[in-house]
């Protein structure tokens, strides 16, 4: 019958196999996570958590793809009541070529990032996580019509964020005003 006393019901061989087997467990995935941790911070390129580049980017009549359903994406294009995904798109007057220029100097001055194809009104870019190197497609098209610069940013794995998404827009948006208004 068991008493509640641990020490007493259990020989004390069992009790050091069973702290030497919990050891080897957490040393174990100590020494996973530390591998997987200085694989992504030596490996230049592509790391696991990178995923694959989406096939639907682009302008597609005009629009850019649309956000799945995880709250890790934010658009210009998604329904304004969709307070998860919508961000106001960015004014802007002028030629398509001279949008996209601002558009490619923000993105350019900010850490992480690669400009991925570049186009008279769009504009296309991966940013990357500093630690694990989580990859972000962001996309930026020209309404010349609107003079509105129309954008997505989405995290390619995960369903949450934390934001970083919408950040990072609002923070290419204040350096494209800041420039345009200078």
């Amino acid at each position: 019958m068991y008493d509640g006393n641990i020490r007493a019901n259990f020989p004390e061989s069992a009790h050091r196999m069973l702290k030497r087997v919990l050891l080897v467990v957490f040393l174990l995935l100590a020494g996973a996570a530390a591998g997987v941790a200085l694989h992504t911070v030596l490996t230049p390129g592509d790391t696991m958590f990178a995923g694959k580049r989406p096939v639907n980017l682009g302008l597609h009549d005009g629009r850019l793809a649309p956000c799945r359903r995880s709250p890790n994406c934010v658009s210009s294009q998604a329904d304004p009541a969709d307070a998860v995904h919508y961000i106001a798109p960015i004014p802007f007057q002028g030629a398509p070529v001279e949008a996209m220029a601002a558009v490619r100097r923000a993105v350019d001055s900010m850490p992480r990032a690669t400009i991925v194809r570049h186009e008279p009104d769009y504009l296309y870019a991966e940013f990357r996580s500093r630690l694990m190197g989580f990859v972000d497609d962001v996309e930026f098209a020209y309404d010349d019509k609107a003079g509105l610069i129309q954008l997505r940013s989405a995290s390619r794995l995960g369903r949450r964020d934390l934001g970083v998404n919408r950040k990072r827009i609002e923070a290419i948006r204040a350096l494209i005003l800041r420039r345009v208004s200078a």
